[in-house]
């Protein structure tokens, strides 16, 4: 509000006397041209509308055009996500001569593998998952229960860290026979969800990808990927654990983007 007050005050329009359609309207106009996104540039039009709506109660307006001054329309940002060459690189950087390595390449394999949360991630127990099977319990929002298929490649790197590196970081646990959490800490306690954010930016950095990739973004290349591949969007709604098929539909923008790529560069008339 002080912003905006500021802003009439600068143009010389009387408070609430003077405000109308046009004063409001040259009002988002500069936060346009100062570069606040429309996200921004949406809550602060609704806290103004607030405070007018309460002006108006009072009988302090004097001009109702205010009120009809649109909401500037916040679009989806698209998900960020790696390349399939990209994921690869990030896959094969933990060093797999050491139970930290061992363990985070099991991590970062389950993630791509399955694109489960993070918060998933970090609630899975040694019952909950079947390697020989090749698939897992998942526990996601809501507590909703679901079935999640696991790779070949996730099934092996895990397989590798509950033989040769699970039991060397329990041994740091001292109540390390009653620890059912199937991904330890350097103290063999359970992983936190802060844990794996660490782990993830650490091989982010160490391959040298673009900054901004979360555990999330390995949960967008999952779906990317697969809907690339053919992959029946609701069959990826329910990997994904999603309730409305619509939260699953963003990533078909991701793919008409990526068709779009190919065509350009394939094309000759393109």
């Amino acid at each position: 509000m002080a912003l905006f007050l500021s802003f009439l005050e600068a143009k010389a329009i009387a408070f609430p006397e003077e405000l109308n359609y046009l004063a409001l309207r040259h009002y988002l106009a500069l936060l346009k041209e100062k570069a606040y996104e429309r996200k921004t540039i949406a809550r602060k039009l609704s806290a103004i509308r607030s405070f007018l709506r309460f002006l108006n109660r009072e009988k302090l307006l004097l001009d109702k055009t205010w009120s009809s001054v649109s909401t500037p329309r916040v679009g989806k940002k698209l998900p960020t996500f790696l390349y399939v060459e990209e994921m690869l690189r990030l896959l094969v950087a933990p060093d797999c001569h050491t139970p930290a390595g061992l363990r985070d390449t099991a991590i970062l394999e389950v993630l791509y593998a399955s694109g489960i949360r993070v918060s998933e991630l970090v609630a899975l127990n040694t019952h909950t998952i079947d390697v020989n099977e090749g698939q897992f319990i998942v526990y996601g929002k809501g507590a909703r229960e679901r079935m999640v298929p696991l790779g070949r490649f996730a099934a092996l790197a895990i397989r590798n860290y509950l033989e040769n590196a699970r039991p060397q970081l329990l041994r740091k646990n001292r109540y390390g026979e009653q620890e059912d959490a199937l991904w330890l800490n350097k103290y063999g306690a359970r992983l936190t969800d802060r844990g794996i954010r660490r782990i993830v930016d650490k091989y982010v950095k160490q391959v040298s990808l673009t900054q901004g990739i979360s555990p999330h973004s390995i949960r967008h290349s999952f779906a990317t990927h697969l809907l690339n591949a053919g992959a029946d969007l609701r069959v990826v709604q329910e990997l994904l654990g999603h309730v409305n098929i619509s939260t699953t539909q963003i990533y078909t923008h991701v793919t008409r983007d990526h068709l779009k790529e190919v065509y350009h560069g394939a094309h000759p008339r393109a």
